[in-house]
Protein backbone atom coordinates (compact mmCIF):
# COMPACT_ATOMS: atom_id res chain seq x y z
CA UNK A 1 0.00 0.00 0.00
CA UNK A 2 2.57 2.25 0.73
CA UNK A 3 4.28 1.76 -2.15
CA UNK A 4 1.21 2.29 -4.16
CA UNK A 5 1.02 6.03 -2.04
CA UNK A 6 4.20 6.74 -3.46
CA UNK A 7 3.41 5.93 -6.97
CA UNK A 8 0.52 8.05 -6.93
CA UNK A 9 2.41 11.03 -5.84
CA UNK A 10 5.43 10.93 -7.94
CA UNK A 11 2.76 10.62 -10.58
CA UNK A 12 0.71 13.27 -9.51
CA UNK A 13 3.51 15.36 -9.03
CA UNK A 14 5.21 15.20 -12.49
CA UNK A 15 1.61 15.60 -13.58
CA UNK A 16 1.86 19.05 -12.15
CA UNK A 17 5.03 20.02 -13.18
CA UNK A 18 4.13 18.97 -17.08
CA UNK A 19 0.82 21.50 -16.60
CA UNK A 20 2.96 24.44 -14.81
CA UNK A 21 5.78 24.12 -17.28
CA UNK A 22 3.04 23.99 -20.18
CA UNK A 23 1.43 26.95 -18.91
CA UNK A 24 4.73 29.00 -18.46
CA UNK A 25 5.30 27.79 -22.17
CA UNK A 26 2.49 29.35 -23.58
CA UNK A 27 2.58 33.08 -21.35
CA UNK A 28 6.52 33.22 -22.67
CA UNK A 29 4.89 32.70 -26.39
CA UNK A 30 3.24 35.88 -25.64
CA UNK A 31 4.99 38.63 -24.15
CA UNK A 32 2.59 41.17 -21.86
CA UNK A 33 5.09 44.24 -23.10
CA UNK A 34 5.77 42.91 -26.49
CA UNK A 35 7.12 45.72 -29.14
CA UNK A 36 4.24 45.59 -31.56
CA UNK A 37 1.45 43.63 -30.68
CA UNK A 38 -1.91 42.21 -32.89
CA UNK A 39 -2.49 45.20 -35.59
CA UNK A 40 -5.37 47.60 -34.11
CA UNK A 41 -5.61 46.32 -30.97
CA UNK A 42 -7.64 43.10 -32.14
CA UNK A 43 -6.74 41.11 -29.12
CA UNK A 44 -9.69 43.64 -27.30
CA UNK A 45 -12.18 43.13 -30.13
CA UNK A 46 -12.69 39.60 -29.66
CA UNK A 47 -16.33 39.83 -31.80
CA UNK A 48 -14.44 41.49 -34.84
CA UNK A 49 -11.69 39.00 -34.91
CA UNK A 50 -12.87 36.33 -36.88
CA UNK A 51 -15.01 38.95 -39.54
CA UNK A 52 -11.39 40.44 -40.09
CA UNK A 53 -8.93 37.55 -40.37
CA UNK A 54 -6.40 39.46 -43.10
CA UNK A 55 -5.87 41.81 -40.57
CA UNK A 56 -3.62 39.86 -38.16
CA UNK A 57 -1.54 38.46 -41.13
CA UNK A 58 2.27 39.31 -40.69
CA UNK A 59 3.40 42.56 -42.08
CA UNK A 60 5.33 41.56 -45.54
CA UNK A 61 6.97 44.55 -47.71
CA UNK A 62 7.12 43.06 -50.44
CA UNK A 63 3.17 42.53 -50.77
CA UNK A 64 2.71 46.29 -49.86
CA UNK A 65 0.70 45.51 -47.28
CA UNK A 66 -2.74 45.61 -48.06
CA UNK A 67 -5.79 45.07 -46.52
CA UNK A 68 -9.57 44.33 -47.80
CA UNK A 69 -12.37 46.59 -48.29
CA UNK A 70 -14.05 45.21 -45.01
CA UNK A 71 -11.73 47.13 -42.91
CA UNK A 72 -14.79 48.78 -41.38
CA UNK A 73 -17.29 46.23 -40.24
CA UNK A 74 -20.83 47.31 -40.77
CA UNK A 75 -23.99 46.11 -38.88
CA UNK A 76 -22.29 45.55 -35.70
CA UNK A 77 -24.79 44.24 -33.21
CA UNK A 78 -23.31 45.59 -30.23
CA UNK A 79 -24.49 47.88 -27.75
CA UNK A 80 -23.15 51.59 -28.82
CA UNK A 81 -19.67 52.32 -27.13
CA UNK A 82 -17.75 55.77 -27.56
CA UNK A 83 -14.58 56.81 -25.91
CA UNK A 84 -15.88 60.28 -25.32
CA UNK A 85 -13.13 62.69 -26.45
CA UNK A 86 -14.32 65.45 -24.47
CA UNK A 87 -10.80 66.28 -23.18
CA UNK A 88 -7.99 65.64 -24.93
CA UNK A 89 -5.06 63.93 -23.50
CA UNK A 90 -2.08 66.12 -23.26
CA UNK A 91 1.45 65.35 -24.39
CA UNK A 92 4.53 65.34 -22.14
CA UNK A 93 6.63 69.19 -23.15
CA UNK A 94 9.22 68.63 -20.71
CA UNK A 95 12.47 67.31 -21.89
CA UNK A 96 11.59 67.08 -25.31
CA UNK A 97 14.51 66.98 -27.97
CA UNK A 98 14.62 70.94 -29.99
CA UNK A 99 11.94 71.02 -33.06
CA UNK A 100 13.10 69.79 -36.27
CA UNK A 101 13.23 72.39 -39.19
CA UNK A 102 13.79 70.11 -41.80
CA UNK A 103 10.78 67.96 -40.93
CA UNK A 104 7.38 68.92 -42.39
CA UNK A 105 3.75 67.77 -41.68
CA UNK A 106 0.24 68.49 -44.07
CA UNK A 107 -1.74 70.08 -42.32
CA UNK A 108 -5.59 70.52 -42.68
CA UNK A 109 -8.10 72.89 -41.41
CA UNK A 110 -11.35 72.35 -43.47
CA UNK A 111 -12.97 70.81 -40.95
CA UNK A 112 -16.30 72.37 -39.38
CA UNK A 113 -18.91 71.25 -36.44
CA UNK A 114 -22.38 73.24 -35.86
CA UNK A 115 -20.76 74.51 -32.67
CA UNK A 116 -18.24 76.75 -34.10
CA UNK A 117 -19.15 76.50 -38.15
CA UNK A 118 -22.95 76.37 -37.81
CA UNK A 119 -22.91 72.86 -39.65
CA UNK A 120 -20.39 69.86 -39.87
CA UNK A 121 -18.10 70.41 -42.71
CA UNK A 122 -15.80 67.70 -44.09
CA UNK A 123 -16.59 65.48 -41.57
CA UNK A 124 -19.74 64.81 -43.66
CA UNK A 125 -18.08 64.02 -46.59
CA UNK A 126 -19.94 62.46 -49.69
CA UNK A 127 -19.28 58.83 -50.94
CA UNK A 128 -17.72 59.62 -53.96
CA UNK A 129 -19.14 57.47 -57.04
CA UNK A 130 -16.30 55.25 -58.80
CA UNK A 131 -16.35 56.77 -62.56
CA UNK A 132 -17.63 52.99 -63.83
CA UNK A 133 -21.44 53.35 -63.42
CA UNK A 134 -21.29 49.29 -63.28
CA UNK A 135 -19.14 49.78 -60.54
CA UNK A 136 -20.17 52.16 -58.89
CA UNK A 137 -23.58 50.86 -58.63
CA UNK A 138 -22.45 48.18 -56.33
CA UNK A 139 -21.77 50.59 -53.45
CA UNK A 140 -23.49 52.87 -51.16
CA UNK A 141 -23.93 56.61 -51.88
CA UNK A 142 -25.02 60.12 -49.38
CA UNK A 143 -23.07 61.93 -47.37
CA UNK A 144 -21.82 61.05 -43.53
CA UNK A 145 -23.80 61.71 -40.27
CA UNK A 146 -21.57 62.96 -37.59
CA UNK A 147 -20.74 63.45 -35.21
CA UNK A 148 -20.66 59.54 -34.55
CA UNK A 149 -20.88 58.68 -38.59
CA UNK A 150 -17.80 60.36 -39.69
CA UNK A 151 -15.95 60.47 -43.31
CA UNK A 152 -13.28 58.65 -41.79
CA UNK A 153 -11.56 55.36 -40.79
CA UNK A 154 -10.23 56.36 -37.76
CA UNK A 155 -12.29 58.45 -35.17
CA UNK A 156 -10.13 61.45 -33.84
CA UNK A 157 -9.51 61.95 -29.64
CA UNK A 158 -11.02 65.34 -30.48
CA UNK A 159 -14.06 64.57 -32.09
CA UNK A 160 -15.86 65.62 -34.90
CA UNK A 161 -14.15 69.14 -34.09
CA UNK A 162 -13.73 72.07 -35.79
CA UNK A 163 -10.71 73.75 -37.28
CA UNK A 164 -12.20 76.76 -35.78
CA UNK A 165 -11.93 76.18 -32.17
CA UNK A 166 -9.20 77.79 -30.51
CA UNK A 167 -8.48 75.06 -28.25
CA UNK A 168 -8.28 72.49 -31.31
CA UNK A 169 -5.83 74.32 -32.63
CA UNK A 170 -3.55 75.03 -29.49
CA UNK A 171 -4.31 70.85 -29.01
CA UNK A 172 -2.74 70.35 -32.48
CA UNK A 173 -0.01 72.68 -31.96
CA UNK A 174 1.33 70.84 -28.98
CA UNK A 175 1.11 67.71 -30.83
CA UNK A 176 3.20 68.85 -33.36
CA UNK A 177 5.46 69.76 -30.56
CA UNK A 178 5.57 67.03 -29.12
CA UNK A 179 6.72 65.15 -32.09
CA UNK A 180 9.16 67.71 -32.61
CA UNK A 181 8.06 68.65 -35.92
CA UNK A 182 9.39 72.00 -37.08
CA UNK A 183 6.92 72.76 -39.65
CA UNK A 184 3.53 72.59 -40.76
CA UNK A 185 2.30 73.15 -44.24
CA UNK A 186 -0.62 74.61 -44.11
CA UNK A 187 -3.74 73.65 -46.45
CA UNK A 188 -4.00 77.12 -48.60
CA UNK A 189 -7.32 78.12 -50.87
CA UNK A 190 -7.55 81.95 -51.82
CA UNK A 191 -9.82 84.30 -50.01
CA UNK A 192 -13.42 83.41 -50.59
CA UNK A 193 -12.16 80.05 -52.31
CA UNK A 194 -12.55 76.47 -51.12
CA UNK A 195 -12.41 73.05 -52.16
CA UNK A 196 -15.52 71.75 -53.05
CA UNK A 197 -16.68 69.97 -49.66
CA UNK A 198 -15.53 72.79 -47.69
CA UNK A 199 -15.74 76.44 -46.69
CA UNK A 200 -12.90 79.38 -47.08
CA UNK A 201 -9.98 79.25 -44.38
CA UNK A 202 -7.78 81.65 -45.31
CA UNK A 203 -9.51 83.93 -42.48
CA UNK A 204 -8.09 80.65 -39.81
CA UNK A 205 -4.04 81.54 -41.02
CA UNK A 206 -3.78 84.30 -38.51
CA UNK A 207 -4.78 82.53 -35.61
CA UNK A 208 -2.89 79.12 -36.77
CA UNK A 209 0.31 81.38 -36.68
CA UNK A 210 -0.11 82.61 -33.64
CA UNK A 211 -0.53 79.39 -32.32
CA UNK A 212 2.49 77.88 -34.38
CA UNK A 213 4.44 80.77 -32.76
CA UNK A 214 3.87 80.23 -29.53
CA UNK A 215 5.56 76.49 -29.75
CA UNK A 216 8.09 78.21 -32.34
CA UNK A 217 6.80 76.16 -34.80
CA UNK A 218 6.83 77.60 -38.56
CA UNK A 219 4.08 78.13 -40.86
CA UNK A 220 4.61 76.97 -44.85
CA UNK A 221 1.54 77.06 -47.55
CA UNK A 222 0.62 74.27 -49.18
CA UNK A 223 -1.04 75.87 -52.35
CA UNK A 224 -4.25 73.74 -53.56
CA UNK A 225 -5.46 73.36 -57.08
CA UNK A 226 -7.96 75.82 -56.51
CA UNK A 227 -10.22 76.81 -59.37
CA UNK A 228 -8.50 78.10 -62.71
CA UNK A 229 -4.99 78.32 -61.17
CA UNK A 230 -2.50 79.80 -63.48
CA UNK A 231 0.29 82.12 -63.67
CA UNK A 232 -1.35 85.13 -63.58
CA UNK A 233 -3.20 84.46 -60.64
CA UNK A 234 -0.42 82.16 -59.01
CA UNK A 235 1.67 85.84 -58.59
CA UNK A 236 -1.02 87.49 -57.69
CA UNK A 237 -1.59 85.05 -54.78
CA UNK A 238 2.08 84.55 -53.54
CA UNK A 239 2.47 88.42 -53.32
CA UNK A 240 -0.83 88.03 -50.92
CA UNK A 241 0.76 85.86 -48.71
CA UNK A 242 3.79 87.41 -48.50
CA UNK A 243 2.37 90.71 -48.08
CA UNK A 244 -0.36 89.43 -45.64
CA UNK A 245 1.73 87.12 -43.43
CA UNK A 246 5.38 87.36 -44.39
CA UNK A 247 6.37 89.74 -41.60
CA UNK A 248 4.90 87.10 -39.00
CA UNK A 249 7.33 85.37 -37.19
CA UNK A 250 5.78 81.67 -37.57
CA UNK A 251 6.22 82.58 -41.18
CA UNK A 252 8.32 79.91 -42.61
CA UNK A 253 11.85 80.85 -44.54
CA UNK A 254 14.34 78.83 -46.28
CA UNK A 255 17.68 79.43 -45.85
CA UNK A 256 19.62 78.86 -49.02
CA UNK A 257 23.19 78.29 -50.05
CA UNK A 258 23.45 81.56 -51.32
CA UNK A 259 22.71 82.89 -47.95
CA UNK A 260 19.00 84.18 -49.03
CA UNK A 261 15.84 83.04 -47.19
CA UNK A 262 12.87 82.79 -49.45
CA UNK A 263 9.82 81.33 -47.93
CA UNK A 264 8.69 78.13 -49.52
CA UNK A 265 5.33 76.72 -51.55
CA UNK A 266 4.44 73.46 -51.81
CA UNK A 267 2.10 73.36 -54.96
CA UNK A 268 -0.56 70.34 -54.92
CA UNK A 269 -1.11 68.56 -58.32
CA UNK A 270 1.32 71.36 -60.11
CA UNK A 271 1.19 69.14 -63.19
CA UNK A 272 -2.20 69.65 -64.13
CA UNK A 273 -0.60 73.23 -65.26
CA UNK A 274 1.47 73.25 -67.93
CA UNK A 275 5.37 74.02 -68.03
CA UNK A 276 4.89 76.75 -69.81
CA UNK A 277 2.66 78.00 -67.85
CA UNK A 278 4.92 77.52 -64.53
CA UNK A 279 7.77 79.05 -66.45
CA UNK A 280 6.38 82.30 -67.07
CA UNK A 281 6.60 82.62 -63.37
CA UNK A 282 9.47 80.46 -62.11
CA UNK A 283 11.71 81.39 -64.54
CA UNK A 284 14.12 84.97 -64.50
CA UNK A 285 13.09 85.85 -68.62
CA UNK A 286 9.33 84.62 -67.70
CA UNK A 287 6.30 87.35 -68.77
CA UNK A 288 5.00 87.00 -65.00
CA UNK A 289 8.66 86.28 -63.58
CA UNK A 290 8.03 86.03 -59.66
CA UNK A 291 12.49 85.64 -59.73
CA UNK A 292 14.84 88.07 -57.76
CA UNK A 293 11.86 90.14 -56.52
CA UNK A 294 10.36 90.91 -53.21
CA UNK A 295 8.10 87.97 -53.86
CA UNK A 296 10.74 85.52 -55.01
CA UNK A 297 10.32 82.06 -53.24
CA UNK A 298 11.11 78.09 -53.36
CA UNK A 299 8.56 76.56 -55.37
CA UNK A 300 7.90 72.88 -54.95
CA UNK A 301 6.22 70.67 -57.60
CA UNK A 302 4.10 67.18 -56.93
CA UNK A 303 5.82 64.77 -58.70
CA UNK A 304 3.35 61.19 -60.01
CA UNK A 305 4.70 60.45 -62.89
CA UNK A 306 8.27 59.60 -63.86
CA UNK A 307 7.85 61.83 -67.07
CA UNK A 308 7.27 64.70 -64.88
CA UNK A 309 10.40 64.86 -63.87
CA UNK A 310 11.15 66.99 -66.86
CA UNK A 311 8.40 69.06 -67.00
CA UNK A 312 9.02 70.25 -62.99
CA UNK A 313 12.59 71.34 -64.56
CA UNK A 314 11.36 72.83 -67.66
CA UNK A 315 8.64 74.86 -65.48
CA UNK A 316 11.34 76.34 -63.23
CA UNK A 317 10.95 74.85 -59.82
CA UNK A 318 12.72 74.45 -56.86
CA UNK A 319 12.23 70.97 -55.70
CA UNK A 320 9.94 68.00 -55.95
CA UNK A 321 7.82 66.19 -53.34
CA UNK A 322 6.02 63.19 -53.48
CA UNK A 323 2.65 63.58 -50.88
CA UNK A 324 0.93 60.25 -51.57
CA UNK A 325 1.42 57.70 -48.30
CA UNK A 326 0.97 54.98 -50.39
CA UNK A 327 4.11 53.04 -51.58
CA UNK A 328 4.07 52.06 -54.73
CA UNK A 329 0.78 54.15 -55.82
CA UNK A 330 2.62 56.21 -57.87
CA UNK A 331 6.13 56.58 -59.32
CA UNK A 332 6.88 59.32 -57.00
CA UNK A 333 5.80 57.56 -53.86
CA UNK A 334 7.42 54.38 -54.66
CA UNK A 335 10.29 53.73 -51.99
CA UNK A 336 12.28 51.76 -54.40
CA UNK A 337 12.67 55.39 -56.69
CA UNK A 338 14.07 57.88 -54.33
CA UNK A 339 17.31 57.57 -54.71
CA UNK A 340 17.26 58.12 -57.89
CA UNK A 341 14.77 60.65 -58.03
CA UNK A 342 17.55 62.32 -55.55
CA UNK A 343 20.33 61.94 -58.33
CA UNK A 344 18.05 63.57 -60.62
CA UNK A 345 17.63 65.99 -58.45
CA UNK A 346 21.27 66.78 -57.30
CA UNK A 347 22.07 66.78 -61.05
CA UNK A 348 20.04 69.88 -61.66
CA UNK A 349 20.30 71.49 -58.43
CA UNK A 350 16.83 70.89 -56.82
CA UNK A 351 15.50 69.96 -53.79
CA UNK A 352 13.89 66.47 -53.20
CA UNK A 353 11.85 66.36 -50.48
CA UNK A 354 10.16 62.64 -50.16
CA UNK A 355 6.65 62.34 -48.21
CA UNK A 356 6.55 59.07 -46.05
CA UNK A 357 2.96 58.65 -44.17
CA UNK A 358 1.80 56.40 -41.28
CA UNK A 359 -0.57 54.25 -43.91
CA UNK A 360 -3.54 55.10 -46.10
CA UNK A 361 -6.81 53.69 -46.19
CA UNK A 362 -9.74 55.87 -47.75
CA UNK A 363 -12.60 53.66 -48.44
CA UNK A 364 -14.94 55.29 -46.11
CA UNK A 365 -15.35 58.01 -48.65
CA UNK A 366 -14.77 55.82 -51.72
CA UNK A 367 -15.34 52.53 -50.80
CA UNK A 368 -13.98 51.28 -54.39
CA UNK A 369 -10.73 51.98 -53.95
CA UNK A 370 -9.55 48.95 -51.21
CA UNK A 371 -6.28 48.11 -53.72
CA UNK A 372 -4.78 51.45 -52.40
CA UNK A 373 -5.12 50.79 -49.10
CA UNK A 374 -1.88 50.37 -46.91
CA UNK A 375 -2.02 48.45 -43.44
CA UNK A 376 -0.46 50.53 -40.66
CA UNK A 377 0.66 47.86 -38.91
CA UNK A 378 1.08 49.25 -35.65
CA UNK A 379 3.24 51.74 -37.09
CA UNK A 380 5.91 49.27 -38.77
CA UNK A 381 4.30 51.13 -42.11
CA UNK A 382 5.53 54.11 -40.77
CA UNK A 383 9.16 53.37 -39.75
CA UNK A 384 9.81 51.94 -43.41
CA UNK A 385 8.64 54.87 -45.12
CA UNK A 386 11.02 57.28 -42.72
CA UNK A 387 13.63 54.59 -42.61
CA UNK A 388 13.59 54.44 -46.78
CA UNK A 389 13.90 58.39 -46.81
CA UNK A 390 16.59 58.72 -44.70
CA UNK A 391 18.20 56.50 -46.93
CA UNK A 392 17.76 59.01 -49.95
CA UNK A 393 19.49 61.51 -48.11
CA UNK A 394 16.67 64.34 -48.66
CA UNK A 395 16.57 68.21 -48.15
CA UNK A 396 13.79 67.83 -45.80
CA UNK A 397 11.27 64.96 -45.29
CA UNK A 398 7.54 65.81 -45.11
CA UNK A 399 4.89 64.05 -44.00
CA UNK A 400 1.40 63.06 -45.01
CA UNK A 401 -0.55 63.90 -42.90
CA UNK A 402 -1.05 65.33 -39.40
CA UNK A 403 -4.91 65.26 -39.89
CA UNK A 404 -5.84 64.12 -43.25
CA UNK A 405 -8.81 61.83 -41.69
CA UNK A 406 -10.04 60.79 -45.08
CA UNK A 407 -7.61 59.16 -45.93
CA UNK A 408 -6.35 57.77 -43.35
CA UNK A 409 -3.11 59.16 -43.32
CA UNK A 410 -3.11 61.34 -40.25
CA UNK A 411 -0.72 60.83 -37.33
CA UNK A 412 -2.99 62.88 -34.89
CA UNK A 413 -4.29 61.26 -31.41
CA UNK A 414 -7.15 58.48 -32.45
CA UNK A 415 -9.15 56.67 -30.08
CA UNK A 416 -11.27 53.14 -30.34
CA UNK A 417 -14.90 53.52 -30.94
CA UNK A 418 -17.92 51.85 -32.29
CA UNK A 419 -21.38 51.98 -33.22
CA UNK A 420 -24.25 49.76 -34.31
CA UNK A 421 -22.75 50.16 -38.17
CA UNK A 422 -19.27 51.18 -37.46
CA UNK A 423 -16.35 49.95 -35.98
CA UNK A 424 -13.64 52.28 -36.10
CA UNK A 425 -10.04 51.93 -36.51
CA UNK A 426 -7.41 52.54 -33.94
CA UNK A 427 -3.82 52.50 -32.86
CA UNK A 428 -4.33 49.77 -29.77
CA UNK A 429 -2.62 48.15 -28.56
CA UNK A 430 -0.61 51.07 -28.24
CA UNK A 431 -1.80 54.76 -26.81
CA UNK A 432 -3.21 57.26 -29.16
CA UNK A 433 0.06 59.35 -29.30
CA UNK A 434 2.05 56.34 -30.91
CA UNK A 435 2.59 57.72 -34.41
CA UNK A 436 3.63 61.18 -32.42
CA UNK A 437 6.14 59.37 -30.52
CA UNK A 438 7.22 57.77 -33.59
CA UNK A 439 7.72 60.76 -35.13
CA UNK A 440 10.09 62.18 -32.36
CA UNK A 441 12.10 59.09 -32.65
CA UNK A 442 12.24 59.67 -36.06
CA UNK A 443 13.12 63.23 -36.37
CA UNK A 444 15.95 63.15 -33.53
CA UNK A 445 17.48 60.40 -35.60
CA UNK A 446 16.69 62.31 -39.02
CA UNK A 447 18.69 65.79 -37.16
CA UNK A 448 21.50 64.10 -36.58
CA UNK A 449 21.94 62.34 -40.14
CA UNK A 450 21.21 64.90 -41.92
CA UNK A 451 24.05 66.85 -40.41
CA UNK A 452 26.61 64.71 -41.59
CA UNK A 453 25.76 64.74 -45.08
CA UNK A 454 24.38 68.01 -45.54
CA UNK A 455 27.28 70.78 -46.07
CA UNK A 456 25.39 73.39 -46.49
CA UNK A 457 23.74 73.79 -42.87
CA UNK A 458 20.53 75.58 -44.28
CA UNK A 459 18.16 76.66 -41.41
CA UNK A 460 14.62 78.29 -41.04
CA UNK A 461 14.80 81.90 -40.22
CA UNK A 462 12.16 84.23 -38.81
Amino acid sequence: MAKFRRRTCITLSLFILFIFSLMMGLKMLRPHKAAFGDPFGLDLLPEIRQQTPHLVKTFDSQKSDKIDSETNVKNFKSVEITVKPSKASEPYLEGLPPRNYYLHIFYYSWYGNPQFDGKYVHWNHPILSHWDLRIAKKYPQGKHNPPDDIGSSFYPELGSYSSRDPSVIETHMKQMYSASIGVLALSWYPPDSNDENGEPTDNLVPAILDKAHKYNLKVTFHIEPYKNRDDKNMYRNVKYIIDKYGNHPAFYRYKTKNGSALPMFYVYDSYITTAEKWANLLTSSGSQSIRNSPYDALFIALLVEKKHRYEILRGGFDGIYTYFATNGFTYGSSYENWAKLKFFCDQFDLMFIPSVGPGYIDTSIRPWNTQNTRNRVNGKYYEEALSAALQAHPSIISITSFNEWHEGTQIEKAIPKRTSNTVYLDYRPHKPSLYLDLTRKWSEKYSKERATYALDHQLPVS
